[in-house]
């Protein structure tokens, strides 16, 4: 079977990282690279040997023989660079946060159905080990039924230093880590019904939000609490960008804590065992367990480029995500719970 060839949009922060993920993919090639900031495309081209450099995202799509364009751009170009491909019939993978709005993700998404082009997004939190191993454990039933669930992420890590435009964002932390935190809740229980959010700015020196508590009803299923920060914390257990979770049943309770542990509790007592990524030699070791979850999130959407199975992050998937996190926003200004079904 022949490799797919795609090119890349944006060689930012993540797409080294995206970039060498695809490398460790059989079948698939990137054969382009396009940055505004030639020089900076120009600078991964040579770390991972990619042909060819643009900085005319135009030119590249005239020039290159592609089946499909990975975008990882800022998200305020996300739209402009998907309805690019989708006027030329290209597939198209979108990192996340899809879009600056709601109303631009569900433009996108229409604009991809109406040309009949598969649209993508990246959202690889989902496919972290701990968090898959997790999921299994939950299907299995041995907690019963869940009735109430926590996911944190809470880390005092300094972020604003690699990416000081998250300084800038007048959404922060729901859009960026929200994106993700609110995925894994639909992931692992659902659809949800209500949400209800507050917001906090602990940094003085930024623009958005940077501390978040949603909490969802979900359809059919428990009420989940996502708890999210980028505050200034001295915590114990500070192991970025480890998520914890805690799931409580009608006959036990599971729980992922830190250094991927996952314990599950029953009248028999309680298993134990660690679940840790796999390590690469590319990934930075303070993203380790995020640049893994990247490589499967990878083989998925490859397998559905080729038609050999379903994506789990398509379009109009993710946009059920989108709507949560600007649902939170609403509820955070109103006061008010958010009726989403």
């Amino acid at each position: 079977m022949s490799s797919l060839r795609f090119a890349i949009f944006g060689t930012g922060f993540w797409a080294r990282y995206q970039l060498a993920a695809w490398r460790e993919l059989e079948g698939v090639e990137c054969v382009a690279l396009y940055n505004r900031t030639r020089s900076r495309a120009e600078a991964l081209a040579r770390e991972f040997g990619v042909a060819a450099v643009y900085d005319d995202p135009e030119a590249l799509l005239d020039r290159e023989r592609l089946d499909f364009i990975d975008v990882i751009t800022d998200v305020d170009t996300h739209g402009r660079f998907v309805r690019m491909a989708a006027d030329r019939g290209l597939p198209v993978i979108c990192q996340k946060p899809m879009a600056p709005s709601l109303a631009e993700a569900e433009g996108m998404v229409a604009a991809c159905g109406a040309a009949g082009v598969p649209f993508f997004v990246h959202e690889n939190w989902r496919w972290q080990t701990p968090l898959r191993q997790l999921q299994e454990a939950l299907g299995t039933g041995q907690i019963g039924r869940p009735f109430r669930a926590r996911i944190d992420m809470i880390s005092g890590f300094p972020v604003f230093v690699n990416q000081p435009f998250f300084k800038e964002l007048e959404q922060f932390i729901l859009t960026d880590m929200g994106s993700h935190i609110l995925d894994v809740a639909r992931f692992l229980f659902g659809e949800a019904e209500t949400l209800y959010c507050q917001t906090e700015r602990v940094h003085p020196d930024i623009r958005g939000e940077d501390v978040a508590t949603v909490m969802l009803r979900m359809q059919g299923g428990p009420t989940v609490l996502c708890e999210m920060a980028y505050a200034e914390n001295y915590l114990e257990q500070d192991r970025f960008p480890e998520t914890y979770v805690f799931v409580e049943g009608d006959r036990g309770s599971l729980e992922l804590g830190p250094d991927y542990w996952l314990r599950i509790t029953t009248e028999a007592g309680t298993l134990s065992r660690r679940c840790p990524p796999p390590r690469y030699a590319w990934a930075d070791p303070a993203y380790d367990v995020v640049q893994a979850s990247i490589v499967p999130c990878n083989a998925n959407l490859l397998q559905a480029l080729r038609g050999q199975a379903p994506a789990e992050t398509t379009g109009e998937d993710n946009l059920e995500t989108v709507r949560l996190v600007y649902a939170a926003y609403d509820s955070a200004v109103s006061g008010q719970t958010v009726r989403l079904r």
